[in-house]
Parts: structure tokens; sequence; C-alpha cells
């Protein structure tokens, strides 16, 4: 038997996972983040029609009229298109102002947040358990007759199960009660000198078929947990209360958002919350993407998320919140499908040996192969094949060996920058040079000129010169006047033009392109040169345009 079989048969995974996204609503408690409107609005119909995401939170009730605006705006698109069931609007036991204002929206759903603790209960609300349990039965029962639906989050339930279970026990059993008439009429009778809402709210089945309470929300507010305390409190509410639908709700402040999400599905929950980008309060939440991808992977657990829209929605959320994603996130990070190391380009030519079920494909997007002093021959070949670009054995050897030189000045050169790297070394050929560079030192320091001492080689013959100048360049340059005047007698040409840019096409500054104009024969003169560095790329094109010269000066003789 496999281990996914073996962990499908011990533990209680559900065929389905519903998923319920929080970006909304507590993702927009992460510091720093506030959702315009219609920034809410563009993103609640991306997680609804293009993800496919079971439900949204899409705020809190009574927060602002920006709030309002955007509630009203996120209801009015779902009903168009018939999923006005799946947005959800958290609201409070407030004697009914919650679910008034959610109405007012035109939302049909309350998630009711009300204490898991004792010490909540008691020290927050200054209230007795049965004074609490009182207030959220009549507010369940106002919603209700408000036509809305409710789910219920018991809030500090993960301390409340460690601190006081009977209280947790206490408030379920008397909400789990609820659709008994005879206990709902007495909760009524009981709770009314407490709050006077409208009395008919008393009445059983106001809003319709089905429990009073459709999920009950089991929250890690705190992100206190671990994997096991999970597993033992859910099995110990899956044990006591069998039939009712527990959500679980982690926090990431141990970092175990998903394990804990991961733990509350083997142990029975049937539907997890999660943020875009692990958005959240202080640490966050769990991460939408990597929920996923580990209940499709390591559970064959079912959703109906469509995993190709995760790219581009975490990109959304990124624009609009202003926090930016963590480059080796999985699954949307931007590097999680780039192989760095030669050796893995080499092995995914041959069978796909570094692949595993996290093809980027599925979750559209592609795998790339970084270009850097760590590529190797077969990142290159695996770029040149991308840009359709055929080299011989000795091209591609001198490309890499270029490449490989760049990076150890930059760790990263892109793809973009590929093609103008193979131009610049096929187009100009270092082999059977007649002038090279043997060795420079450029210097500046505070209140001095710079200053340049560099060796040269011409025709076989090596000189050493040296000079100031109003630039590291300028001193190079002059260098180099000083060695032609000297030893060779010979006038150098004069610089008519300097320009440096990034090329056309690259999307980082890995690369300089330095285009420099000389005065020569009556004529112009034109070079260029290409580095990581600004003045190695003028001092290639000045070396690029003594060689054309040496050369004329050879085929005239």
């Amino acid at each position: 038997m496999g281990t996914s079989q073996q962990v499908n048969t011990y533990q209680r995974i559900p065929p389905f996972v519903e998923i319920m996204d929080s970006t909304l609503r507590d993702g927009e408690q992460t510091n720093g983040v506030s959702f315009l409107p219609h920034e809410k609005l563009v993103m609640a119909r991306k997680l609804l029609h293009d993800l496919n995401v079971d439900r949204i939170e899409v705020a809190s009730a009574r927060v602002s009229e920006g709030e309002k605006e955007a509630v009203t705006m996120i209801c009015r698109a779902a009903a168009q298109v018939g999923k006005l069931d799946r947005v959800e609007v958290l609201g409070f036991v407030d004697g009914g102002k919650s679910v008034d204002w959610i109405v007012a929206c035109g939302g049909k759903t309350i998630n009711l947040l009300c204490k898991g603790s004792l010490k909540h209960c008691t020290h927050q609300l200054h209230k007795t358990p049965e004074e609490h349990i009182a207030d959220i039965r009549r507010e369940i029962g106002y919603a209700r007759e408000r036509g809305l639906s409710v789910n219920l989050y018991l809030e500090d339930w993960s301390n409340g199960m460690k601190d006081s279970p009977e209280y947790v026990y206490q408030v379920m059993d008397a909400l789990t009660a609820i659709d008994s008439p005879h206990s709902h009429q007495q909760s009524c009778d009981a709770s009314q000198s407490h709050l006077q809402l409208n009395e008919s709210h008393c009445s059983q089945g106001a809003a319709g078929e089905g429990p009073a309470v459709r999920r009950f929300m089991l929250p890690d507010t705190l992100g206190v947990m671990n994997p096991l305390q999970v597993i033992e409190y859910f099995r110990k509410m899956m044990k006591r209360y069998p039939d009712v639908h527990f959500d679980f709700h982690a926090h990431n402040d141990y970092d175990l958002a998903v394990s804990n999400s991961l733990a509350a599905v083997l142990s029975g929950a049937k539907g997890l919350h999660v943020t875009v980008n692990g958005l959240g309060e202080r640490c966050g939440n769990a991460p939408l993407a990597s929920v996923q991808a580990i209940l499709k992977d390591q559970f064959h657990a079912k959703t109906n998320i469509v995993e190709s829209q995760l790219n581009d929605l975490s990109r959304m959320v990124e624009s609009f919140s202003g926090i930016s994603v963590a480059p080796n996130q999985p699954i949307v990070g931007e590097n999680v499908f780039t192989q760095v190391a030669g050796v893995h380009a080499d092995g995914d030519s041959k069978d796909k040996l570094y692949y595993n079920d996290l093809v980027p494909e599925r979750f559209g997007r592609k795998r790339e192969y970084a270009l850097g002093k760590n590529s190797g021959r077969a990142n290159i070949m695996k770029n040149l094949e991308e840009l359709g670009l055929e080299l011989t054995a000795e091209q591609t050897r001198r490309v890499t060996q270029r490449i490989t030189e760049l990076g150890d000045k930059k760790e990263i050169v892109t793809q973009d920058d590929l093609p103008y790297i193979v131009a610049d070394v096929l187009k100009h050929d270092t082999q059977g040079q007649k002038v090279k560079l043997i060795s420079y030192v450029v210097s500046t320091a505070y209140g001095l000129r710079p200053g340049a001492n560099l060796k040269v080689e011409i025709n076989g013959q090596q000189y050493e010169g040296s000079a100031v100048g109003d630039g590291q360049y300028d001193a190079f340059v002059k260098a180099l006047r000083y060695i032609y005047k000297k030893y060779l007698g010979r006038t150098f040409p004069v610089l008519a033009n300097y320009s440096v840019s990034i090329p056309p096409g690259g999307r980082t500054d890995a690369l300089v392109q330095t285009v420099i104009s000389w005065h020569y024969n009556g004529g112009i003169l034109r070079t260029r040169g290409l580095d990581a560095d600004q003045t190695d790329a003028a001092i290639k094109a000045t070396f690029k345009m003594l060689n054309i010269v040496e050369d004329e000066l050879t085929a005239s003789e």
C-alpha cells in the first residue's frame, strides 16, 4: 500500500476540501495594506470567476463607508452571476448592527465572531459564558430572520482548547442545539433582559431550511499551534460533533500555517481559510497557492481551484497591496521555477531528471534557466533554444565563457540580455587581435583626479603607460595616447561621442552598453562595448576600435 493510501486509510481526509479566501478581509489587516473599493471588486471577481474559489470573505462590518461601498459593489456583481452565496462578511455580536449593515450592502452570509476561549469571554467581554451564549443565540436568530446564513468563528479557539476546553464544549453544545425548537425558545426567553431585538427572531427556521449555523470556523487566532496539537484538538471536536462542518483558520506566527492547515484536513476539517501571498496580520495567514499544491499533490484531496490562475492573482494582489512576494516563495515566487546550476539544466535535458509535480505550466508559468557563473553550457543551450538561436560548439563555448565572466561581476544575466551578449562575442572575436589589453588599474580618491595604469600588447610587443584625467575612462584613454605617442609615434583617434545605455529589451541593469564614436581618417568610426561595469564596457569598445585601425594599417602596407 502506498504512502498516500496509508494516510487516507488512517486519517479522515475529506474527498473534497472547501477553500475560503480571506484576502479582502484578513489579508487587509496586513500592516500598511488598505484596498480601495474598486481594487476589492477586481480581486473578488478574479477570485470567484477565474480562480473559482468556493467562498470569499470580503470585509468586516461597520468598519468604514469605503468598506460599505466595496461590499455593496461585490455583492451586486456576485448576484449578477449567481454567486452571492459565496460572498461572506465578518460580523460581531453587537445587538444586530452588523446584521443590518450586511443586509444593507446586499449580503447574504455573516461570519459571526464570538469568543472561543474563556479568557476572551470573561476578560474582554466581562461576561459569563451563559451571558455570552445567550447574546450569540439571539444574534443568530436575528440574522436568520433578516435572511442571512450564519457561519460562526470561535475566536481564540486554539487557546480555548488548551486552557478551557470545557468552555469550548459549553459554547458548542449550546449552539449546535439551536435547531431544537424547545432549546431555542428557552434561549430566547432567558435572553430578553440582555438585548432588545424584534421579538419575532425567536421563531424557528426564519432563514429557511438548514442548520442555524452552517459552519463552525475554528481559528488559531494567535498562531500558537503546532500540527500535533491541531490533530489532537480537531479529533476531540470531530468525536464530540461528528456531523458539524468545521473550517480551520491558520495564522503563521511560527511558520506553521500551511502545516497546521494540512493537519486540520487530515483530522476532518472540511474547509480551510487562506489568503493570497499569505497576507494577514503579524506573520500572515496560510498562503493559498501553497495550501492548494500540497492538498492536491501530497494528499490527493480535491478542490475547485483553477491552478493556472494562481500566479496572475498573486501578481494582482502584490500590486494592489504593495507587499512584494519573496522571490523564493513556493509556487508564486519569481525564482521558484528557475534552475541555476548547470547540472540541473543538463539533467532536465536528459529525461527531466530535476522535475517534480510542481511543473510551472500547471500554474501558468514556465521553467527558466538562470544565466550566470554557475549556469554552465547546459543553461546557455536551454536559453539559446528558447530564443531560437543556433550556435556552433565553439561559439557556445565562447558565449558561456563571456557569461561566466559577467556572472563574476553580476550574479544573474537575463535571457533578454543574451542576444546582445551573443552579438558582442561573435562580431568581435578576440582571437587574432593585434591590440590586446594585458592589465590595468583605474583609481579615484577624494580630492585627487582619477588615475590609470595599464599594460597593452600591440603587434606582440608590450607597453606600459599611466595618466590622470577628468574621469576613470578619460584617464585610461590618456594613458593609451601616451603609449601610442611615446612608443609608436602615432596619432590616437579623437573621441567624437560617448553614450551609455542598458541594451534594448534588457529587464535588469546586469549589462551596460557603451557606444563610442571616433574621428578617424576624415570619417566616423563607431564601436560598442558590453559589460556589467560601465568603464569596462567603454574600454572594450575602445580596443575594438584600436584593432579595426590596426587591421586597416596592416592592410595598407
